[in-house]
Parts: structure tokens; C-alpha cells; sequence
């Protein structure tokens, strides 16, 4: 039985509230980014990676531009120990760049700990042990006061070790299972663990606020963190940090709202893999901060090679939805979408706007590795014609008028409708050559040539079904003597209603495209013709927007009868 009933609130309210954090608008400034994939990514795959993946992923999170890198649980593992070993050994770590290790608050962890980071030349320890009022009562059953020396008597073994050690060490410290720890409790922890490092702004110590388990609202973490942030001691010598997880898929809005709060670091990993539902995707808070127009200070203007070498070092997928790194993220189908895509990057170019601002798209995908090509509009049968408009435009040169676009969207809609897929810049291009340029179903044209008298005169060969058709006409111009070639021999009458034609390159000897509309009896009939020779691009056109014409006429016959 699906029964709300069993599930209560487990997340506890400050003991006072001030909602400062609601009046600020965004994050203006980015906070230290601290990357825990090593870690916290690593240990979610069902397959960890082997120490020759880490050591590539490290240097792509330094690549990146991550200045603070949690490299892992060294007491946890013989694979976590040795990649600090080998990071250290062999001079692997940038002068910018601090590693972090974690480390329960228990003595033989914490000392196997600080010989794996034995002469790194800057490191921070993080030490971490559980305060939550469900695990103090159902896995600890230790009191309040028993948890709380657990993490002192873990601070005053740091800090002797890191005595010991000489070296720059730098301490963290986690109430880890926060969101069903007691605010005013966790505090407590945490400024009791303070007073025994006594941290200094010239040396500061790391207070980091994880959501384990994520379970209230956005908005609810954001008011813990402002109490956390307003009553630490040591204010101006510790850094606060959150550490979002995303069980209620609100992992972003916890960051973002929590850096409003006082935050000034945010713990999380590339795309959001963790354990569970995973960490907070550290590639959209990121992201986010640019499309606003703050520096990030991270860089993800590769995000297509980042995406490929994640995926291949740790073996998951990134979903083809995922905000920014997805590939499907900057993909409109909907016909509206891209009419409106394709206007905005029109007036773009022809306006020249320096701000970014076209619908639908939130940052210009060139800025990180994606072109419009084959990432923004692409065609299936739920797309329209401005979208088919634009790729045709934008891949081939091919602009059509209005009413042509939009038969050209009903053809390829059609077609993707039939084959049920997505159709390729390649295979509308072809839809448009085999219904406008290459359609000759009643006649096609063999041959023509102009003899100019007192007007212009044609005598032009056609081909119709086995038999070649030689035709004369006269007219005001050439286009004009060919048309009225045809209508006198088919018997028909129509108007030349729309002509435009443009070039499918730069250079002189650049192909033409002409397109024609005819109209009879209210309908328009549609040609388009493609070569080197304006004029004979425009003959081909009215042959092809005849043939339909005809089609159309045979078919009225065939339904009289």
C-alpha cells in the first residue's frame, strides 16, 4: 500500500530564523570549488576506478581549474593510499592545487591517514563523524555528549599529527547526517571543535554542512546554514561549506540558496555522480553563475571532450538531458521552439547584439564546445518549418520563401512521421532535392535554347514518358517565352506569383538557387532549381513548380471521374 502516512518530518528548524539570504538575487562571486569525484564519485560506480582512471581524472579536474581536490579515503583502501602515494612521490600536484582526504573520527583511521599524505606540500584533513538523532538512537546509542567527544577527541589527534607532520595541513570538519542533526547541537560540535584548533584567518579551518541525506526543502537548508553562518566562532577564520547531496533532486538549489545563506564553498562532483541519487552537479552551478554573467572560474568551454572522458574513465553515461553537458540540452524538435530559435539567431546576426538572448537556448552553446549545426535545431515529425528553414538555411545556403518553408515541413515532417525518427541536416536536404529540384513526374526538360527576335524567342525539348517534345514560345523575357511554352502545350494558365533566388556560396563560380511559385485557382505550386547559371537555375524551378502544377490537375481528373 502506497501509505503517506509513515513519513513524518526528520529535518530540525534553527533555533531562530532570519531570512537575510531571501534579498540577494544570485551568485555573484563564484566559491571555492572543491571536486570530491575521487571520492564521493568514485565509490557510486559499480566499478571503481583502477588508479591509472584517477590519476586522469585528477588531471582533468585540474585541467578544469579546480584548485581543491578531495583525492579520497586513504585508510579505506590499498587503491585510495597509493594515489595519494603516487600524486606526492611524483610531484603531481600543481602549486595551486590543495588535495583533501577524509577520514572518520577514529584514531587508526586518522593515522593511517596522515601517512598517506606524508610530505604533500599542502593538504587539508577531513575529519567527519555522524550527529544525527536517528543514528545517535538506532546505530551509535550514544548520547549527545558521546558523539560530540567522538569528534572532539578526533580534532585533538589532527591537530597533534598535523604537528608531528609539520607541513601545510589545513583541518575540515563534517557533522556528517546534518539534516537530522539538531542545528543548535551541530553548532555546538562544530564550535567545540573550533576552540581545539583554534583556526586564524592567515590558517583557516573548513566547517562543511553536508545534506547526507537530503530531506527538506531547499529553503530549509538554506535557513540552517544562515544560523551556522551568523553564530560560528572563529567566524573570520573558517571557511563554511556545504556539501550538497540530491535525494529530493534539489541538490543545485541547496548549493545555490546555501552560497546566498554564507557559504563560501561548495563541495560536489562533475554531473552530479554520487552515491544514491548523487552529489550536487557541480558542471550546472557553474554553468548557472556564467549564464548570468559571472566568471565561474571554472572552465568548461570543452564540455563535449570533458563529457567523453568522464564518461569513458568511470564507465556511466551521462544522461542526454543533463543541464548544459547533455546532448540533446541545446535540441529543439518543437516546431515553435525553432521558429523562435531561428528568428532570434537571424536578428543576432543582423543586429549584432552583443548580450546573449535567444529564446530558448540560455547560454550560446559555441561558448562551450557545441555548434548550431548539429545542436540546436534538429528535425522528427514534431518539427516545424522555421527549424527545417534553418538548417537548410545554415548548412546549405538553401533559403526559401515563407510558403515553401512551409510546404518543404510538411514533406519532411512526413517522412519522419513514416520512418518514426529523427531525420539528419543531410536527409532533409534530400527531402528538399527530391520534391523541389529533382521532381519531374510528368515531363522533364532536355533541352532549351534562345533565339531573340522582336521578343524572346525559345525552342526548348522535352521528355515525356518515352517521347522527346520539341516547344516554341515568345515572351517579354526568357523565363517569360519558356512559361509560355508550357502553358500552351499542357493547356493550362497559372500566375508566377514568387521568385527569389540567392547564391550557395561566395566565390564567383558558386551554384545558384531559384525558387518559383505558380499559382492556379488560389494554390501555389512550387519549384526550385539549382546550377550555375541563374537563368537556367529558374527554368529548372518553373519545370518542377509545372509538374506539381500538373500532378495537381490529373489528380482533380482522377476524382471527377
Amino acid at each position: 500500500m502506497f501509505n503517506h502516512q509513515k513519513y513524518g518530518k526528520q529535518y530540525f528548524m534553527p533555533p531562530t530564523v532570519s531570512y537575510d539570504w531571501v534579498k540577494k538575487e544570485t551568485l555573484e562571486k563564484a566559491p571555492t570549488w572543491c571536486s570530491v569525484d575521487l571520492r564521493d564519485g568514485n565509490q557510486a560506480l559499480p566499478i571503481p576506478m583502477n588508479l591509472e582512471e584517477k590519476l586522469e581524472l585528477f588531471q582533468l579536474l585540474v585541467d578544469i581549474g579546480f584548485k581543491e581536490i578531495e583525492v579520497g579515503f586513504p585508510a579505506a583502501s590499498d587503491t585510495e593510499f597509493n594515489l595519494l602515494r603516487k600524486l606526492i612521490d611524483n610531484n603531481m600536484i600543481p602549486d595551486d592545487v590543495t588535495i583533501m582526504v577524509i577520514t572518520q573520527a577514529r584514531e587508526h583511521i586518522i593515522r593511517r591517514t596522515f601517512e598517506a599524505i606524508q610530505g604533500a606540500p599542502r593538504a587539508i584533513v577531513h575529519l567527519y563523524n555522524s550527529t544525527s538523532e536517528a543514528q545517535r538512537r538506532q546505530v551509535f546509542k550514544k548520547s549527545k555528549e558521546e558523539i560530540k567527544q567522538i569528534a572532539l577527541d578526533g580534532a585533538v589527534l589532527v591537530k597533534e599529527l598535523a604537528e608531528e607532520a609539520g607541513g601545510d595541513i589545513y583541518f575540515q570538519y563534517s557533522p556528517e547526517s546534518f539534516p537530522g542533526t539538531e542545528v543548535d547541537y551541530a553548532l555546538d560540535i562544530c564550535n567545540s571543535v573550533l576552540d581545539i584548533w583554534k583556526p586564524t584567518p592567515d590558517h583557516k579551518a573548513i566547517i562543511n554542512i553536508p545534506t547526507t541525506v537530503q530531506i527538506a526543502m531547499p529553503h530549509i537548508f538554506a535557513n540552517q546554514i544562515e544560523y551556522i553562518h551568523k553564530n560560528l566562532a572563529y567566524r573570520d577564520g573558517v571557511t563554511l561549506s556545504i556539501h550538497p547531496h540530491n535525494d529530493r533532486g534539489s541538490g543545485v538549489s541547496d548549493a545555490e540558496f546555501g552560497v546566498l545563506a554564507g557559504a563560501e564553498r561548495v563541495e560536489g562532483t562533475l554531473f552530479g555522480i554520487g552515491e544514491r541519487t548523487g552529489n550536487v552537479d557541480l558542471i550546472t552551478l557553474a554553468m548557472n553563475m556564467y549564464s548570468q554573467g559571472f566568471d565561474p572560474e571554472l572552465d568548461f568551454s570543452q564540455m563535449n571532450a570533458i563529457r567523453e572522458k568522464y564518461e569513458k574513465l568511470t564507465r556511466t553515461e551521462v544522461h542526454e538531458r543533463h543541464p548544459y553537458s547533455g546532448d540533446l540540452v541545446f535540441t529543439a524538435f518543437s516546431g515553435s521552439h525553432q521558429d523562435a530559435i531561428s528568428k532570434g539567431m537571424k536578428y543576432r546576426q543582423e543586429t549584432n547584439t552583443e548580450k546573449w538572448d535567444v529564446p530558448y537556448i540560455p547560454v550560446d552553446p559555441v561558448d562551450i564546445g557545441r555548434n548550431y549545426q548539429a545542436d540546436v535545431i534538429r528535425v522528427n515529425s514534431q518539427s516545424g518549418k522555421g527549424g527545417i528553414g534553418y538548417i537548410l538555411e545554415t548548412n546549405f545556403g538553401v533559403k526559401l520563401p515563407y510558403k515553401m518553408n512551409e510546404a518543404m515541413g510538411y514533406a519532411t515532417k512526413k517522412v519522419s512521421d513514416q520512418t518514426s525518427r529523427e531525420l539528419s541536416a543531410e536527409e532533409i536536404y534530400q527531402v528538399f532535392r527530391e520534391n523541389y529540384v529533382e521532381y519531374h513526374p510528368n515531363f522533364e526538360l532536355v533541352d532549351y535554347y534562345f533565339n531573340k527576335g522582336t521578343g524572346q524567342e525559345v525552342t526548348l525539348t522535352i521528355q515525356k514518358e518515352n517521347e522527346q517534345i520539341e516547344l516554341q514560345g515568345k515572351g517579354a523575357g526568357s523565363l517569360d517565352a519558356i512559361s509560355n511554352a508550357l502553358k500552351a502545350h499542357f493547356d493550362i494558365d497559372y500566375a508566377l506569383e514568387v521568385y527569389e533566388q540567392q547564391s550557395l556560396g561566395k566565390d564567383s563560380s558558386a551554384e545558384a538557387c531559384a525558387q518559383i511559385g505558380i499559382s492556379h485557382q488560389g494554390e501555389i505550386y512550387w519549384g526550385a532549381g539549382i546550377h550555375e547559371d541563374i537563368t537556367a537555375a529558374s527554368i529548372y524551378a518553373l519545370v518542377v513548380a509545372v509538374n506539381r502544377l500538373e500532378d495537381a490537375l490529373i489528380s482533380q481528373k482522377e476524382t471527377v471521374k
